[in-house]
């Protein structure tokens, strides 16, 4: 699990490899991760949008950007916590996602959260540096 506090807001990751959609052979490895979102702050807040660094194991960049996440733009009050999975295929058997959230609070002020950077690499895999 990779975790990182920003403005009183952690962001958890736990990704995990996906061997019955990768096709290896064709160069195609896909992961899932779990993402929590846990509002720590004394604010409500909600998220905006989403910035996604995702390098392979070339050193290829690809960025993606969004609004919300999976469709959603959740709002939380302080206490709450909202999770979510998604996924990133990749054409190396590892790689490295980093990223952040833009959020708004109720005073109408937007700010970013980390993303922690968290790594990508096959079960068993020979790790890599990214």
């Amino acid at each position: 699990m990779y975790r990182t506090m920003t403005h009183d807001i952690e962001v958890s990751v736990e990704p995990f490899y996906l061997a019955d959609r990768s096709d290896p052979e064709a160069g195609r490895y896909v992961w899932g991760y779990r993402v929590t979102i846990d509002n720590q702050s004394d604010e409500h807040v909600k998220l905006l949008s989403r910035y996604w660094h995702i390098t392979d194991g070339t050193g290829r960049v690809e960025e993606v950007r969004g609004p919300g996440v999976v469709g959603e733009q959740p709002e939380l009050d302080p206490g709450d916590s909202y999770q979510y999975m998604s996924g990133c295929p990749l054409s190396t058997p590892s790689g490295i996602m980093v990223g952040r959230y833009t959020m708004r609070n109720a005073r109408g002020d937007t700010f970013d959260i980390a993303i922690p950077a968290f790594s990508l690499d096959l079960p068993d895999g020979r790790r890599t540096v990214n």
